[in-house]
Formats: structure tokens, C-alpha cells, sequence
């Protein structure tokens, strides 16, 4: 897949199919329209290309607007990284872009850029200046610039917003299992690990702990979770907690990681962890002695829970 920052650096000259959309999860939903789009291609000998944008436009157009993703960019690269798809377009929003008139819209961005063939996009589509057009002004500019439209049913469109809320909710409940049902993969968190209060390795269970640059991202709810991850093309399962430590005090959110049966400095390292289940709340403790007694029990639930797995 070719990545494009912008679509000024867009290069192919073959005609393409486009299809244009957030897609933050690319998930089960996504997944159908993608397909649709690359098979569109394959038939015709064209491009298959998402054009997408970033920062998310309520990011830049509703400053105030505490917007969490599913994904953040470069994850969402990586997932469709394993698609199929010919080329990304990732466009930077901005509010002088968003200024930009239908017309100008699409004469700027799909025929002069992606040299577009056909558009494959949901019935409610709206783009242009106040997002004031609709999938039957696209029509008719098509009509005028040699491109054709297909329609993504209400159904379809209805399946992608249902799956998009419904796995917000999910990770906001913690609900990890049905999160990743909808996905169709694991949800993951990616980061570089920093050095925290290193009161895990006092407790016997030294942990990694993961700062997430990306303020957009959403975390799923504090608790505790079985996770797994990829280190050094070797696969780890280990269990995390993301919370307050309120046990030991603990100010603000962290994210911490116990990987079993490893044993390496993994400080400064960016890494990649996916949830598989939530074992329980985080919760406080009396002593450090009850806290670590929880964590051999959580422990001991996990490695049950991987064994089922294989």
C-alpha cells in the first residue's frame, strides 16, 4: 500500500476508485466497503484509493470537542496496511480546507489529484463549505468530470455507524471481547514505555508502563485486562491495569503491563499491546500484602484463561 500525506503528493496517474471516510477502527463494517472498493478496481484496472483526513475535522472545527478515536493514525495505517488496498490519501484537515467549495472540492481533490473514475460513498455524504452537498450534487459533478458515483446503502451506512458506536461503548464498558468482535482484531494501545514508580518490581510483578502520545486515543475503562504482545518477533501474554493505583496513592492514569515469563528492559522502547478480556475493577487495598495476593490470583486467572486460548 502507498501512503500519500497529502493529496498534493498523489502521483499515480492511472484513473482510480475512490472511497471517503474516517474509518477509525476499520472494522467489520469498514471491511465490506473496502472490499467493494478494491474489487471495483481489480475489475476495472484501476487505483482502488481511501482518501481520508486527519486531524479529525471536529479536532479543528470544534476546538473545545473531546473527541476519542478508536485508533489513532498511524494504527489505523497499519491495519489497512493488511487490507489489500492500492494507495491511502491521508489530506491534513484544516479550516482553510474546510472552506473549500463543493466545486472546488471536487475539481481540487478527486479530479485533479486522484484522477477519479468512480466514487464509491454513503447516501448521506455531505462535503463542500458547511458540508452543504450531497451524494446527488457528487452525481452531478460526476455527470459533468467523467466520473460515476455508487451508492452505499442506508443499510450499510447504518451497519458502519452501528459498529463504530457500538465498539466505543464496548471499550468504554470494558467489555474487551465484544469490542474485538466488531473490530475483527484486537484492540490495541500503542506507545513508548517510561519509567514509572517501579513499585511492581517491589511486589515481584515489574511492569511496563505505556505513555500514549496520541491524547485522541481511547482507552478503555480502568480495570484489569489480559493482554498480549509482540516483542522482539516473540509473543508475550501478561495481564494490564489501567487506573489510578489508588492502593499506593497514585495520581492520574497510568497503563501498566505484567508480562510473564520475560525477562527484558523494554524503557524508551515504543510498543504495540492488544486487549484480549477484562478480568475485573480496579480496586483499592488495605495493604500491599492484599494487593499483591489479588495480583497472583489475577495472574493465575490469565494464564487459565491463554492455556483455553491454545
Amino acid at each position: 500500500m502507498k501512503q500519500y500525506q497529502d493529496a498534493k503528493t498523489y502521483e499515480n496517474q492511472a484513473p482510480s476508485v475512490v472511497t471517503i471516510g474516517t474509518f477509525d477502527g476499520v472494522h467489520i463494517g469498514h471491511r465490506k466497503i473496502i472490499d467493494r472498493l478494491i474489487e471495483s478496481a481489480e475489475r476495472n484496472g484501476w487505483e482502488s484509493v481511501i482518501l481520508t483526513f486527519f486531524p479529525h475535522p471536529r479536532m479543528v472545527l470544534q476546538q473545545d470537542s473531546d473527541i476519542k478515536l478508536i485508533n489513532t493514525i498511524g494504527e489505523r495505517i497499519q491495519i489497512l496496511e493488511k487490507t489489500g488496498l492500492a494507495s491511502l490519501v491521508i489530506h491534513p484537515f484544516t479550516k482553510e480546507f474546510s472552506r473549500l467549495s463543493a466545486g472546488e472540492y471536487v475539481q481540487q481533490m478527486l479530479v485533479d489529484r486522484l484522477n477519479v473514475r468512480h466514487v464509491i460513498i454513503g447516501y448521506d455524504h455531505r462535503f463542500g463549505r458547511n458540508r452543504n452537498s450531497n451524494i446527488t450534487d457528487l452525481a452531478s459533478y460526476g455527470i459533468k468530470n467523467d466520473f460515476t458515483v455508487e451508492e452505499i446503502s442506508k443499510q450499510d451506512i447504518d451497519d458502519v455507524a452501528v459498529s463504530s458506536t457500538k465498539i466505543r461503548e464496548a471499550l468504554l464498558d470494558g467489555n474487551i471481547i465484544k469490542a474485538n468482535k466488531y473490530l475483527g482484531y484486537e484492540f490495541m494501545l500503542t506507545g513508548k514505555v517510561i519509567k514509572g514508580k517501579e513499585l511492581g518490581r517491589k511486589l515481584h510483578y515489574p511492569t511496563a508502563n505505556l505513555h500514549i502520545e496520541e491524547t485522541y486515543k481511547l482507552i478503555p475503562k480502568n480495570g484489569v485486562y489480559i493482554v498480549k504482545s509482540q516483542i522482539d518477533g516473540k509473543t508475550y501474554f501478561g495481564m494490564m491495569n489501567i487506573g489510578t493505583n489508588p492502593t499506593v496513592h497514585g495520581s492520574g492514569l497510568s497503563i501498566e503491563t505484567h508480562f510473564f515469563d520475560a525477562s527484558f528492559n523494554l524503557y524508551d522502547k515504543k510498543i504495540q499491546i492488544q486487549m484480549l478480556k477484562r478480568i475485573r475493577d480496579e480496586k483499592k487495598f488495605d495493604s500491599l500484602e492484599e494487593l499483591q495476593d489479588a495480583m497472583q490470583e489475577d495472574e493465575d486467572f490469565s494464564r487459565d484463561y491463554i492455556n483455553s486460548l491454545v
